[in-house]
C-alpha cells in the first residue's frame, strides 16, 4: 500500500487532544485537505473506536488544528480548528476549541513561527473559526518550551507547566453578522422544542455559541457523569432537540434538522444548577464551598468528561450578566473568577463584561489557565486516495 506521510505534532491541550499541522504541509484544495484529515483521525469509523487513525473516539480527542503565519499586523499565527465526527465523514469548522488553544502557542514556538523569549513568550493567535484574538503566555527556558511543571487541572492525570490564555473580546461569530454577545438580544428566551415543550434558555456567543438551561427544567441535577448520560439514548435525543432548536433561534441553522446534520459542534448545550457537593468521575468529593455553580456540557453528541474551554468562557460571561439562567443560580462576585463544578472536578474562569457604547453587553476579556504537552512529533501516514471506510 502506498502511503503519504505528512508532518504533524500530536498534542494534548487542556483536557483535549488533537493532531496539529502547519498549513504548508497540507493540500490546498478543501476537499483533498478534508479527505486527508479525516483519514488521519480514522473517520468515519462505523465501529466507533478510531482503530485505524490518530483519533481517540471521543469529542475531546478527535480534533485537528491547522496553524499558519498570520497576515494580520496584531497577530503572529492564524489557527483553524476542526471537530471531527466519529461515525460520519464530517469535520465541523464552526467553532473553536479553548483547550487546544493552549497547544497552539507551544506549537507555534516549536515550529519556529514565533521567536522564543526566555521566561514567558506571548503568542498572539488569530482564531480563524470565530474571528477573534487569543493571547497565549507560554513558559520558555533557553529557547525551548517548558512542559514539565506542577500545575494541575482536573481531568488531566499528570502535572505540567501552566499556560495562561487571554481571550480578547471572545464573542464568537460577530464578524458574520451575529449580535455581539446575545444573538436574540435577550438574556433569556423561551424555546418551543418538539417533544419537550416550552423551555427557558440563555443563548450566548462568548467563546463559542452556547445554550444554557436549568438542570431541573430538563429533569437533571448537573451532577451527571458521562457514562450514565451517554448510555441514555432518549436523553441524548432530547438534549440534541434542545440544542438544534436553539441553533435555529440563534441564527446558526435554518432548521433543527440542518443543525443536527451539518453543525454538530456548535452551539454547545450546557445545563446548570446551584452549588452543591458532589462526587467526580475519579471518586473525589467536591465540597460546595469549592464551587460557584454546578454545570455539565455536551460536545458532539456526548457529555464532556470535564468542561470545554470555550464553554467555560461562555459560562463565566453568562454568570456576570444580570438575568441570565447562569446568573440566577451561580454565586458571583465582581472581579472574581467563576468556579465551575464539572464531571472531573473544578475549573476557574474569569470574564470581564461591560456595556458597549450602543448599550449592548460585551465581553472584553476572558482568562483561564490550561497546560499543554507534545505527545508525538514526526509524520502521520495516510493511505493513498481511494481507500475508504465501510461507513
Amino acid at each position: 500500500m502506498t502511503q503519504q506521510r505528512v508532518a504533524a505534532v500530536y498534542m494534548r491541550g487542556g483536557t483535549s487532544k488533537g493532531v496539529l499541522f502547519h498549513a504548508r504541509d497540507l493540500p490546498q484544495g478543501l476537499r483533498e485537505r478534508e479527505r486527508l484529515l479525516l483519514r488521519v483521525i480514522g473517520s468515519p469509523d462505523p465501529y466507533g473506536r478510531h482503530t485505524d487513525g490518530m483519533g481517540g473516539a471521543s469529542s475531546s480527542t478527535s480534533k485537528v488544528v491547522i496553524v499558519t503565519p498570520s497576515l494580520r499586523d496584531d497577530c503572529d499565527v492564524d489557527y483553524l480548528f476542526g471537530a471531527v465526527a466519529i461515525g460520519e465523514p464530517q469535520i465541523d469548522w464552526s467553532g473553536n476549541c479553548g483547550n487546544l488553544s493552549a497547544a497552539v502557542g507551544p506549537f507555534a514556538i516549536s515550529q519556529g513561527l514565533v521567536g522564543a523569549i526566555d521566561g514567558v513568550t506571548r503568542v498572539r493567535i488569530w482564531q480563524a473559526n470565530i474571528g477573534r484574538r487569543i493571547d497565549v503566555y507560554v513558559p520558555v527556558r533557553q529557547g525551548e518550551v517548558i512542559e514539565e511543571g506542577v500545575f494541575m487541572e482536573d481531568g488531566v492525570p499528570f502535572p505540567c507547566a501552566e499556560v495562561r490564555l487571554e481571550f480578547l473580546e471572545p464573542v464568537g461569530e460577530a464578524s458574520a453578522g451575529q449580535a455581539a454577545l446575545l444573538p436574540t438580544g435577550s438574556v433569556q428566551d423561551e424555546l418551543d422544542v418538539r417533544g419537550i415543550g416550552r423551555l427557558r434558555a440563555t443563548m450566548i456567543t462568548a467563546g463559542n455559541p452556547t445554550v444554557f438551561v436549568r438542570a431541573a427544567s430538563i429533569g437533571l441535577n448537573a451532577k451527571e457523569q458521562p457514562g450514565a448520560v451517554d448510555r441514555d439514548r432518549k436523553l441524548l435525543d432530547r438534549l440534541e432537540a434542545i440544542r438544534a432548536q436553539a441553533a435555529v433561534r440563534m441564527g446558526l441553522a435554518d432548521t433543527p434538522e440542518d443543525a443536527s446534520r451539518n453543525r454538530p459542534a456548535t452551539p454547545k448545550l450546557a445545563w446548570v444548577a446551584r452549588p452543591a457537593s458532589y462526587r467526580t468521575s475519579s471518586g473525589e468529593e467536591v465540597s460546595v464551598e469549592r464551587i460557584d455553580v454546578l454545570a455539565r456540557i455536551m460536545s458532539m453528541g456526548r457529555l464532556h468528561h470535564a468542561f470545554t474551554g470555550t464553554g467555560s468562557i461562555a459560562l463565566a460571561a453568562a454568570a456576570a450578566l444580570p438575568g441570565t439562567i447562569v446568573n440566577e443560580v451561580a454565586r458571583t462576585l465582581l472581579g472574581v473568577a467563576t468556579r465551575i463544578g464539572h464531571a472531573s472536578g473544578t475549573l476557574a474562569v474569569g470574564a470581564e463584561v461591560a456595556r458597549a457604547p450602543d448599550g449592548n453587553w460585551r465581553v472584553d476579556k476572558a482568562v483561564l489557565s490550561r497546560s499543554a504537552r507534545r505527545l508525538m512529533s514526526g509524520w502521520v501516514h495516510v493511505p493513498a486516495a481511494g481507500r475508504t471506510s465501510r461507513a
